[in-house]
């Protein structure tokens, strides 16, 4: 069905001044802003040696979580790939080798380099088994290094946990540390990092 002629709409070319079609005030500005950067106080991460601090509530690197007797805490019910956005996490259930579960993932495979680090896998998981850590120096030579199977994924967990940087959202709360205030102690611990973080380097 063609469209009827009220229903189109001409939209006209805007009108520019001749200041405008010289592109000086454009210029100006660009020289501004150029100006104002050069004398501001430098911030040079020396990276990596000095290691950035990253927010509380950073996304980085996915771990699969393990339960207090070191097994898988997923239980392969496919609710964190089905909420995933970028369809970048493959699960492969198979029949639980212990009696207090039905399934757990044979195979559990995240794209690390397809992820949007969006956070939705770990918000709808209903055991808390899939997190994302603080870890952002995330590498590799090709892109089958960075498909992180099940057994790359819970390294990641030992790793933070030998470490002791789990997850805040972990520590406590209902709806998860990000939809609450910090701690006193939290606000301390991070305002030293953050100004040692902002002099001049």
């Amino acid at each position: 069905m063609p469209i009827e002629s009220k229903d189109v709409r001409w939209v006209l070319e805007p009108r520019t001044n001749i200041l405008e079609r010289l592109y000086f005030p454009a210029i100006m500005a660009g020289v501004q802003t150029t100006l104002s950067h050069m004398f501001k106080t430098k911030v040079t991460v020396q990276f990596p040696e000095e290691r950035p601090q990253m927010p509380p509530n950073y996304r980085g690197v996915h771990r699969l979580n393990r339960d207090e007797e070191g097994r898988v805490k997923c239980v392969a019910c496919y609710m964190c790939s089905t909420a995933c956005p970028a369809h970048c996490i493959d699960i492969v259930a198979a029949p639980s080798p212990w009696p207090d579960r039905e399934k757990y993932p044979e195979t559990f495979v995240i794209d690390e380099l397809r992820c949007i680090y969006c956070g939705m896998c770990e918000e709808a998981c209903p055991c808390d088994a899939i997190e994302l850590t603080s870890l952002f120096d995330l590498t590799g030579l090709s892109r089958e290094e960075m498909m992180y199977d099940k057994e790359k994924l819970l390294s990641v967990f030992d790793q933070t946990v030998q470490a002791g940087t789990d997850p805040v959202r972990t520590k406590r709360g209902r709806l998860s540390i990000a939809s609450e205030p910090l701690t006193v102690q939290e606000v301390a611990a991070i305002r030293p990092l953050s100004s040692e973080s902002q002099k001049p380097g």
